[in-house]
């Protein structure tokens, strides 16, 4: 695998200890690397961090992928994007030495759909995902990857105007069918992180360790 991979894409590393998951944490719209690093402390404090910037612009914020508008995303740059950071996993794997060691995707918001298109597109790169606010990202299209090895944590206020509950739904039904071990914990509320959502990615991550 090309090292440029890596070195070419802004990151953060933090190798935490070898016994831990590494935390793949990736920003929502107008976030980046640096801040959403935090989060990773509150999930699991000895874990290492690998930590990407969304490689979008609009409007001047960081992004995972581009959209046609609120809510509608342009597939074909979801497909395509997934696949860059299915390389880059791959390719961080093999720089930092990771071995075997588990690499869990904790995604929000924008970070959290493409943690699972690349999920649903790339199971052999990434089947370890805990995303919060997430939804479906692959709009009418489905994949064909058997995703029995895969174990998705989906995390959603009842409420959501941004990741609505129809295509939160959609989501854990198409992972279902795929093979995927699929938990969800709806709270009451809308878009964001709230303790509760911490407290249920603490649990689920000592679950998979």
């Amino acid at each position: 695998m090309d090292t440029a991979t890596v070195t070419d894409w802004p990151h953060l590393y933090r190798p935490g200890s070898p016994a831990s998951p590494v935390l793949l944490m990736l920003h929502g719209t107008g976030g980046n690397e640096q801040e959403i690093t935090d989060l990773a402390a509150e999930i699991d404090p000895d874990a290492g961090v690998l930590s990407p910037r969304g490689q979008v612009r609009e409007h001047g914020m960081l992004r995972w992928f581009r959209r046609r508008a609120e809510g509608i995303f342009d597939i074909d740059d979801v497909i395509a994007r997934a696949g860059d950071l299915a390389g880059f996993i791959t390719a961080a794997r093999e720089h930092y030495r990771l071995g075997e060691r588990r690499i869990v995707a904790v995604g929000f918001s924008n970070g959290a759909n493409i943690a699972l298109a690349t999920a649903l597109l790339h199971p052999q790169a990434l089947d370890r995902v805990v995303a919060l606010s997430g939804m479906y990202p692959l709009g009418d299209r489905r994949s064909p990857e058997d995703l029995s090895g895969s174990r998705i944590l989906v995390l959603n206020g009842d409420h959501d105007p941004m990741a609505p509950l129809a295509s939160v739904n959609d989501l854990v039904a198409a992972l279902e069918r795929q093979g995927a071990d699929v938990e969800q914990v709806l709270r009451s509320g809308g878009h964001g992180i709230e303790y509760t959502d911490l407290a249920a990615a603490r649990d689920w991550l000592n679950r998979q360790v």
